[in-house]
């Protein structure tokens, strides 16, 4: 009986890179083109073969504008401008609204006023059936005499 010979997988060979240490003033430098937009975190670490945390390391030591821990608001101009509408048709809207009521309060004033010239009083009559008639009829007389 004969065993199957098996392929010995070809082992990868195992290259270890060596530890390598960047000058404060070179990663000062690099930082300084991060920050001006001249290479994105992607890029660098690829063209030196370091790791992002450790470029996020370097931007939080090196850069005044870039602290761990702060806040950054971005917001684009789009979303601006649809801000600045949606805020513009927020006031349109409270003005309307406000010309609205001022209608109501007038047509309140208005009734009151009939009401109390008339003797009758126009909110419950035009309630009940046959009112509105009646206040006309009213009406009618008072204009004949």
């Amino acid at each position: 009986m004969t065993q199957k010979q098996t392929k010995a997988p070809k082992s990868a060979k195992l290259t270890i890179r060596p530890r390598r240490i960047f000058s404060d003033e070179f990663k000062r430098l690099k930082v300084a083109q991060l920050v001006a937009g001249q290479l994105s975190i992607g890029q660098f670490c690829k063209l030196w073969q370091v790791s992002t945390a450790t470029v996020y390391r370097w931007i939080y030591r090196y850069s005044p504008q870039h602290k761990q821990g702060t806040i950054m608001i971005i917001q684009q101009d789009s979303e601006a401008a649809k801000t600045k509408l949606l805020l513009q048709q927020v006031a349109q809207l409270e003005q309307t609204l406000g010309q609205k009521q001022m209608i109501i309060d007038f047509q309140n004033k208005l009734i009151e006023h009939a009401s109390r010239e008339l003797g009758v009083d126009l909110k419950k009559t035009f309630g009940r059936i046959g009112g509105p008639t009646a206040v006309l009829e009213h009406f009618r007389t008072q204009i004949a005499c």
